[in-house]
């Protein structure tokens, strides 16, 4: 099994999927080997052409909050953030000039204010119609918690000012229940605590019997360090943060010079050394 990252991971910079990238993944379905993306994005926050890429039968979401049957959109498991954690997250958060962002059944929503100031909080230009595109805009998130009242992927905060993350950060590291992380150097991810992608990838080879040590992982960023610790054999890219390559066994090229596909090439098709 492979489990991919994907922003600085799988996909360029431009967000894309490159034809080398695209065949690497064609031939290691076609070997059988299980490949999905772990991701900290919500489920429809994924790429249409991974939620439908022949052979793609699982994806893992919200930093592996919910693992998704890809055929129907169904969850295999899910543990998800309490509504009262969830409330005390976006209240921590909210007294700093942030982009809020709570996920639910694999949709996010953002309060439509801050959706209008989007340039201000990504500081990625390729990140902006992706949040547009993917991301409902209510006008208050708060109210849309109370509404629900019921458990959420995860919630999420982008931060104008890197001070107020690090005061933020401090704050929520005071919270019984919660998981940290920042896959981007100006977010924070809320998760319930234990989640992370590296559990989520082995629970699903339990799942499918496949053991640790059939399982690769890529990935550059913060949250992607568990996961490459878990698994039989991790790989990050060469424009990963620097905690992510100490956690990796191999380091690839970077995302822009298809360093996933490389790995693929190199430790699942026979290029080399076989891992998968």
């Amino acid at each position: 099994m492979i489990g991919l990252d994907l922003d600085g991971t799988l996909l360029n910079e431009k967000k894309e999927l490159t034809p080398r990238t695209r065949l690497a993944l064609r031939k290691a379905l076609d070997a059988g080997v299980v490949v999905l993306v772990a991701t900290g994005r919500p489920w429809m926050g994924v790429p249409e052409e991974l939620r439908n890429f022949p052979g793609m039968r699982y994806a893992l979401t919200s930093n592996g909050a919910r693992i998704v049957n890809t055929a129907d959109g169904s969850v295999l498991e899910e543990h998800l953030l309490s509504p009262e954690l969830g409330k005390r997250a976006l209240e921590i958060c909210g007294k700093y000039d942030t982009l809020q962002e709570i996920y639910f059944d694999g949709q996010g929503y953002v309060c439509e204010e801050k959706m209008a100031q989007v340039e201000k909080y990504h500081r990625n230009p390729n990140m902006w119609e992706y949040l547009r595109t993917t991301r409902k805009p209510v006008p208050d998130l708060m109210e849309l918690l109370k509404k629900e009242n019921r458990g959420m992927d995860k919630a999420q905060a982008l931060f104008a000012d890197m001070e107020e993350r690090k005061r933020a950060w401090e704050e929520l590291a005071q919270v019984d229940g919660l998981t940290l992380v920042g896959s981007l150097r100006y977010n924070i991810e809320i998760n319930a605590a234990g989640v992370n992608k590296g559990s989520g990838l082995i629970r699903l080879g339990e799942l499918l019997g496949i053991r640790r040590e059939e399982i690769m992982a890529c990935g550059d960023g913060d949250n992607d360090t568990v996961m490459l610790r878990e698994a039989g054999f991790g790989v990050a890219t060469a424009n990963a943060e620097e905690q992510v390559k100490e956690a990796a066994d191999y380091i690839t090229d970077s995302n822009e010079e298809d360093g996933v596909a490389k790995a693929i090439e190199k430790f699942v098709l026979g290029g080399g050394e076989r891992i998968c």
